[in-house]
């Protein structure tokens, strides 16, 4: 498998680690050697894996936790560091998200993840050719 459709597949996991609600799952994707660091929409700066999974811990908890599918993945690897920029799509809400991957023990584990509000992706889409922004 190649790194790009490796580091994929960890995003991949990620995302399913989310919907499911599966803790064990998601604490599985996060690094355990190196630092690694979170941004939730609206929430300050996480730093350190005991914090990040705390919030994952909650989130993955809540009765409220959000739906959620990845979209438009764009993946780029630098040697033994990978990310993803992608949407998530939060039922008709749209974030565009950052996930920060390494390779560790021969598996890519994540090691930020950033998300914030954004256009749909075909807005965005739009801009991006020149089109018209949109006002929502």
């Amino acid at each position: 498998m190649t790194d790009r459709r490796a580091i994929l597949a960890a995003n991949d996991a990620f995302y399913k680690a989310f919907q499911a609600r599966d803790m064990k799952a998601m604490t599985g994707i996060w690094s355990e050697t190196a630092e690694v660091t979170c941004i939730h929409p609206g929430w300050r700066p996480l730093f350190g894996r005991t914090a990040v999974l705390g919030s994952w811990a909650a989130i993955l908890a809540g009765r409220e936790a959000p739906s959620i599918a990845c979209v438009r993945p764009e993946v780029s690897v630098l040697g033994d560091t990978g990310y993803v920029l992608c949407y998530e799509v939060l039922e008709a809400v749209f974030l565009v998200a950052t996930n920060i991957f390494v390779r560790e023990k021969e598996a890519w584990r994540l090691v930020h993840h950033q998300a914030g509000a954004a256009p749909s992706p075909v807005a965005a889409s739009d801009q991006a050719q020149g089109g018209p922004p949109t006002v929502q």
